[in-house]
């Protein structure tokens, strides 16, 4: 018997199994737009740690993550950047983890702020309803009674004011 060599043709390429989505959705908000919305503002400026305890919570993560921040000493937060970027993919916001690093190391509160505007505007979606037709008004009647001489007892008759 004879032995023929494998002669390969074409290269292996590396195939991926994983869906590849667009991210085509920007930020609701910019960074630097913190007076947008004003509740949020006052928020992160006067309890900054409160506020990103609350939207690492409604994001669905533990309440306390983001005071490892201050305790890992370094000059990246990496709690921020790790939800920023969490929150960008989750919602199919384009951007980069590059850019989530630079914006967390230099404006982390303001970074803080933003989320929080995007999570309250997936969280409050606008819905759109056509107005209720006016409605007949109702007409308050006294229960029925099969036996009108005699008068149901107190209390089981409507109270009409």
């Amino acid at each position: 018997m004879a032995v023929h060599p494998t002669v390969v043709v074409a290269q292996p390429t590396m195939a991926s199994s994983w869906p590849q989505t667009l991210k085509t959705n920007q930020w609701s908000s910019d960074v630097c737009d913190c007076c947008e919305d004003m509740g949020i503002c006052c928020f992160g400026f006067w309890c900054p740690w409160c506020l990103s305890c609350k939207i690492s919570s409604d994001f669905g993560e533990c309440l306390c993550l983001p005071l490892l921040d201050g305790c890992c000493g370094g000059i990246i937060p990496p709690v921020t950047l790790t939800l920023r970027t969490a929150i960008r993919e989750r919602y199919s916001i384009q951007g980069t983890v590059c850019n989530d690093c630079c914006v967390t190391t230099c404006c982390t509160w303001c970074v803080w702020c933003q989320m929080a505007r995007e999570l309250k505007r997936h969280r409050n979606p606008v819905v759109l309803m056509a107005a209720p037709l006016a409605a007949a008004p109702l007409v308050a009647t006294a229960p029925y009674s099969p036996h009108p001489a005699q008068p149901l007892p107190p209390g089981l008759y409507p109270k009409l004011s």
